[in-house]
């Protein structure tokens, strides 16, 4: 397993020893004396006893009578944990009916694939492209985005997340540039029609010595409704017509295909409802007809009834190509002409000129970038929005959640289902995360609300839709079969003790502060209103699950549940469920521990849903204010985490830091011996502090809850500046040079993550206190000012540095040299480099 395989599994594994819910034991029933009169006859004894009885009798009665009519024997309970929470859904709400719904049924929301279509309906018609690559001298087909694939950059330009959008496809021997155009006519079908222009360009000097590009432009009914083939049969007569069909949701539909260059064209037809594994299909296709002819060509051959039909295109580069979609094409034969001419050549052109246009200036009108940054790193920052923008995602289907064995309704089975469901979602990297996160969500919302603030509440309404009766939210969304192909099975589960940071907290405190400031128009004031009116019943859910599931020992104190407290591989028991992963935290978790980071999340949540109630009059509000006053409390703050010797705030929990991986020998499987690290404490902990600085230590600063006249910021100030400590030149890493686990393998595959590299997110959120701290009256006002530009400059042109070299953002950034390190193409909270670089921070 590579080092990037192995990440991705961190990324997405919650496991630990306390990963079920733990089963109350049925309380022994309760006992009431009777006191008996001794002077009571037999016919009194007799009449007590039938009485009794006749009771007994007519309660059974009623009960059987209640469950047959109430609960049918063939219908079963479900769980709580499955069981949706009982309040309307945000998305039920008319302003994301109607025109705003329609406007955004087609869209490029399969970020998982380098090029696909689809609508925001559960069972859709599908679009998308895939070419053959060469890689080591050999044709290798390209469809859903693999790291393996080797391509030297991919990605959107530019993307307004609506209509339009733009990605070049660096491969080895070839340029492909996809554009998507959506188009709204009065006559057109629900949802409008759309093209799609294909471009290959290569680097080769003439014609002659061109390469051939084979593309494989293909169409898809999820639904499985027969698809009609056009070109290269006897069916039509138009030439240009690929496909056509017709569903519920578009009426009739067709595809055409344009070009005014030679291309040598083939197809195939299959009937499947596994349309994940379609490259696979072609790919088996190619092959046979390559052994039958020695050529590679699709069969020209379908199924009877197929649902999916694959085109295949072979031009001599450089070559140019238009596929439009024709919706409600059962109108006017000129109508249909008519609106095709508007998709296709000039006309397209036209048109994608003009929405790139309109990308620029409203990219400029929303950022407000200043002339000190160059047109290189202005490039790279509309590229980070445009792969934000192209990078949502559409998912339907069931999340799979782990349950204890007691609980399980079936036995031997160990999860249960969870409701089915559809997400509206931005991913954090297409290659390897194409899929929802809980707490990278709110980083990603932080960035799209300042561009369209109806997308964003969309998405948030999807999200917020998802919680339970108990008030939890899976915190990974893998549904639907195209997002579990990309997830090993064993990860696939979710874990209803294990939380996630509410990060949306940060966007809905963002858009409250955004109303009082005047940073909405007069309708977008009233939506947001209504959302927040209708969340706020669903946010009250959410925040009492982790007042109920994730508070510590003491009033006002809490840890992240499911540290895995039996572990014997790991140096120091992760903390998943924090999205800090392997970031230091007690040696030995137990219900003694009390994490900072958690602490000020809830002090924001709590203080955004007083500010919610506050803005919407609502009574509620007061209980949050007092809670957000007691997490704000600086004395007790610092009593339970302040440590006046290194001036950081650190967790509090059972721990030594006598704890080191050495190897053993075990037995393994076959009775043969073989090593392995295993974890070795050296001295017995106790509890206290526990001594890392690092992002954690940084949660309170973060959160603006340190006086600006404190001298506790001063050392805070310190901290982030020192490079001994947290400062970079290339920003500030995540875990001290100080601590005795920076850079540390927490097991023998895992290497350090959140101990030593770069994220941005991190470095955002410091960002945004510094900015606060250097516009408030304070005496260390200046010093945050300073420290600030040159953070601020570090971060950028580190991650424009490596954009310019590489083609993408990545997931981390090595604190020595400053190289992009993880998930490559990782735009989702390294695309905060946008608003690091328009100083368009969070007002939270």
């Amino acid at each position: 397993m590579t080092q990037t395989s192995r990440r991705n599994n961190t990324r997405t594994r919650i496991k630990s020893s306390s990963d079920g819910d733990q089963v109350d034991k049925p309380k022994p029933a309760t006992r009431v004396p009777v006191s008996r009169d001794r002077t009571s006859n037999r016919i009194l004894n007799f009449t007590f006893k039938f009485l009794f009885a006749s009771g007994i009798l007519l309660i059974m009665v009623g009960l059987y009578t209640k469950s047959y009519f109430v609960n049918p024997m063939n219908e079963t309970v479900k769980p709580k944990v499955v069981t949706p929470l009982p309040a309307p859904k945000l998305m039920d709400l008319p302003m994301f009916q109607g025109e705003h719904k329609e406007s955004l049924y087609w869209g490029t929301y399969r970020p998982h694939v380098y090029f696909g279509v689809r609508a925001r309906t559960p069972q859709s018609l599908l679009a998308g492209l895939m070419w053959l690559g060469v890689k080591d001298e050999r044709y290798h087909m390209r469809h859903v985005c693999e790291n393996s694939d080797d391509l030297k950059r991919y990605g959107w330009t530019h993307h307004n997340g609506r209509d339009y959008g733009r990605q070049v496809l660096d491969d080895q021997k070839v340029t492909l540039t996809t554009s998507f155009l959506k188009s709204k006519e009065k006559e057109s079908g629900y949802g409008g029609d759309w093209a799609v222009r294909i471009e290959a360009q290569s680097e080769a000097l003439n014609k002659e010595m061109a390469e051939i590009v084979h593309l494989f432009f293909y169409v898809a009914d999820e639904a499985g409704n027969a698809l009609g083939l056009g070109r290269g049969t006897s069916d039509s007569p138009d030439d240009n017509l690929l496909a056509f069909g017709s569903r519920n949701d578009v009426g009739s539909w067709q595809l055409h295909l344009e070009s005014e260059d030679e291309f040598e064209f083939h197809y195939a037809g299959f009937k499947t409802p596994h349309i994940h594994n379609l490259s696979d299909l072609v790919q088996a296709n190619l092959g046979i007809q390559a052994r039958k002819t020695g050529r590679l060509q699709l069969s020209d051959t379908r199924d009877d009834a197929p649902n999916i039909l694959v085109f295949q295109i072979s031009a001599r580069i450089p070559f140019k190509a238009d596929v439009a979609f024709v919706s409600k094409s059962t109108g006017s034969i000129s109508r249909t002409k008519e609106s095709i001419r508007s998709l296709i050549g000039d006309s397209l052109t036209s048109r994608l000129e003009q929405k790139s246009k309109q990308f620029d200036d409203e990219f400029q009108r929303h950022f407000k970038m200043s002339d000190e940054h160059s047109s290189e790193a202005i490039t790279v920052a509309k590229a980070a929005l445009g792969n934000m923008l192209g990078g949502i995602g559409y998912y339907y289907g069931q999340s799979k959640i782990s349950l204890p064995p007691s609980s399980n309704p079936v036995p031997g089975d160990n999860y249960i289902s969870y409701w089915p469901a559809e997400l509206y979602t931005a991913v954090p990297s297409r290659p390897f995360f194409p899929r929802g996160f809980l707490w990278d969500e709110g980083f990603h919302q932080l960035l799209i609300w300042r561009w369209d603030v109806k997308i964003s509440l969309d998405i948030i309404g999807h999200w917020l839709d998802l919680i339970n009766a108990d008030g939890w939210i899976p915190r990974e969304q893998i549904l639907g079969a195209e997002a579990l192909s990309k997830v090993p099975s064993e990860f696939v589960l979710q874990h209803p003790t294990n939380g996630n940071p509410p990060t949306l907290f940060l966007v809905l405190k963002d858009l409250v502060c955004g109303i009082k400031k005047n940073k909405f128009t007069a309708s977008e004031v009233k939506e947001i209103s209504i959302f927040l009116s209708r969340a706020f019943v669903r946010l009250e859910a959410w925040f009492k699950w982790f007042t109920t599931t994730q508070s510590g020992k003491d009033a006002g104190t809490y840890f992240w549940h499911g540290r895995d407290n039996v572990t014997i591989r790991e140096l120091n028991p992760k903390s998943l469920s924090s999205g800090l992963d392997d970031y230091p935290r007690a040696s030995h978790p137990s219900e003694d521990e009390r994490h900072v980071d958690l602490r000020c999340w809830m002090q924001l949540a709590a203080d955004c849903m007083s500010s919610i109630s506050e803005f919407l009059d609502n009574d509620n509000g007061k209980e949050y204010g007092l809670t957000a006053k007691l997490l704000s409390d600086f004395e007790l703050l610092n009593q339970m985490h302040f440590d006046n010797n290194s001036g950081a705030y650190f967790d509090y929990g059972n721990h030594t830091e006598k704890v080191r991986l050495s190897w053993r020998m075990v037995e393994a499987a076959g009775g043969y011996p073989t090593r392995e690290l295993a974890r070795e404490v050296l001295e017995k902990p106790d509890l206290r502090l526990v001594p890392h600085v690092g992002y954690v230590s940084l949660f309170p600063f973060m959160g603006r809850l340190i006086p600006p006249d404190s001298w506790i910021l001063a050392k805070q100030l310190d901290l982030i500046s020192n490079t001994s400590t947290l400062w970079t030149k290339y920003g500030l890493r995540s875990l001290a040079k100080t601590s005795s686990l920076y850079m540390q393998r927490n097991t023998e595959h895992d290497a350090p993550y959140w101990r030593g590299p770069i994220w941005i997110n991190m470095n955002y959120l410091t960002l945004s206190a510094l900015h606060y701290y250097s516009q408030v009256d304070g005496p260390y006002r200046d010093r945050a000012k300073n420290i600030y530009n040159d953070l601020r400059n570090n971060l950028i042109r580190n991650v424009v540095n490596n954009y310019n070299k590489t083609g993408c953002l990545w997931e981390q950034y090595d604190q020595k040299k400053g190289k992009g390190k993880g998930a490559r193409v990782f735009t989702g909270w390294t695309a905060l480099v946008v608003l690091i670089m328009s100083e368009a921070y969070s007002d939270s």
